[in-house]
Parts: C-alpha cells; structure tokens; sequence
C-alpha cells in the first residue's frame, strides 16, 4: 500500500469565479490534501464553507483557477475534455443525494449504462449489472424503474451503478441526504463494505458529523480553507 501512488493529490488549490469582473469570488483558498489508496476520508463542512466547489473539482467536473490536482498521477489541470470524460466514466464513481437514475430505465439498465459509455458489450454488462445489484441487496428489484422504488432503494443502485466500471475513487456527495436515519444506516453499511470487501478508496462528502466520524479521516472545510484534519473513529465507531 505505502508503495503505491496517491489516488488523489490536491496541491494549492484555488478556484475563483467571475475572474476579472467586479463580482470576481474566491471560494477555494489554497487547498492541500492526499487521499491514499483503500482510505474512507470524511469532508465536513457548514453549507457555504466550499465542499460543493472541492467536490467538482475532485470529480473532475471543474477544474482549478491555479494549484495542481493529480488523480491517480494524471494532471486535471492539462487533461483535454476527452480525456476528463474518460476519467469520469472509468476512474470515478459517483454517488449523489438525488440519485441521478434514468427514468423509464429499470434498476439493471441504469447499473449498465457506464458500461454501455465504456464499451462493454451488452451480455457483459448485464452479467456485471447484476452482480453488482446482487451486491446491494438489490437483484430482487432489479426490473424495477425508479419510480417504483423507495429512497434507500434508489440510492442503493446509484452505488452500484457507482462501481460499474470498477473505479479507483468513489466520491459520495451528501448521500445520506434525502433519507431517514434508519435508511441512512443501511447505505453507509454498504459503503463500509465496498470499503472493507471490495478495498475502495471511498471521499464521502456530508455535513453529518456523525457518519463523518465512521470514516478513517474526517476533513474540515471553514470558508474555502482546510482547518482541521483528524482521525475518525472508523468503522468501530458505529454505535
């Protein structure tokens, strides 16, 4: 593990809005952070404090005004938009608070739609589809579209359409947020099982204390700036 390359390196980073204007904002202030391989890393943080902006980022979805992001040894910063859009697809899982599903598209076909995007053929991606439905406790509901399914169900396929393409880096932006306390459990547990079973390095993104307190590392974010950094409980702190 120590051997190998960070998957994520965030060297003062700065990111502003309107450059050059009299509205001209800074809302990233010089941000440095190392994410190793298989960590579970928390980023916490009042609304307004930059988690949205630092998220688009570590997603390749934006890119920084100055400072240097390498994902996996590839610099965001010079990589063209083809390049990005291969990343996002491969190297980056993502899992949001709204779900993101397709409509009129059962639970299989929205887990193979970044495979379809990848170039799977179509026997491999439902097989692959499947398994990884299997793996959330899903493969019963797997014919079912979105709208037939509970939030905590949603939310369980978005994290395995999140692994489809087998990616270095899951980023989980306040996927919590839309559940009850009870479904909220379920969804971390399955976190800390792609953690724990499946070796992913795991950046969760959520302004609850106490799920960032499972996390190995939790991050705090104050007014675009990293002020504190510590260990989390990990997955023994679960009550």
């Amino acid at each position: 593990m120590s051997a190998a390359q960070p998957v994520i390196v965030m060297q003062g980073i700065v990111k502003r809005y309107s450059i050059g204007k009299p509205n001209e904002l800074e809302i990233l202030h010089g941000i440095d952070l190392q994410v190793e391989p298989g960590e579970f890393v928390a980023i916490v943080g009042e609304s307004g404090s930059g988690k949205s902006t630092m998220m688009n980022i570590l997603g390749a979805l934006d890119r920084p005004t100055e400072g240097h992001y390498k994902l996996n040894g590839v610099d965001i910063q010079t990589a063209g938009d083809k390049e990005l859009a291969n990343i996002r697809n491969r190297q980056i899982g993502f899992v949001f608070q709204t779900f993101n599903l397709i409509g009129r598209m059962s639970a299989l076909k929205n887990v193979e739609l970044p495979m379809l995007y990848a170039g799977m053929t179509a026997r491999e991606r439902s097989q692959r589809a499947a398994e990884l439905l299997d793996l959330v406790g899903m493969s019963e509901r797997k014919k079912h579209q979105p709208n037939e399914l509970s939030g905590g169900q949603k939310q369980r396929v978005a994290i395995a359409r999140a692994m489809a393409n087998d990616p270095s880096l899951i980023l989980a932006d306040e996927p919590t947020g839309a559940l009850d306390t009870a479904t909220s459990r379920v969804v971390m547990d399955l976190f800390h099982k792609l953690h724990e079973e499946q070796h992913k390095t795991i950046v969760l993104i959520t302004h609850n204390p106490e799920l960032a307190e499972e996390t190995q590392r939790v991050i705090t974010l104050r007014d675009g700036q990293i002020v504190n950094v510590r260990k989390g409980a990990g997955v023994h702190g679960r009550a």
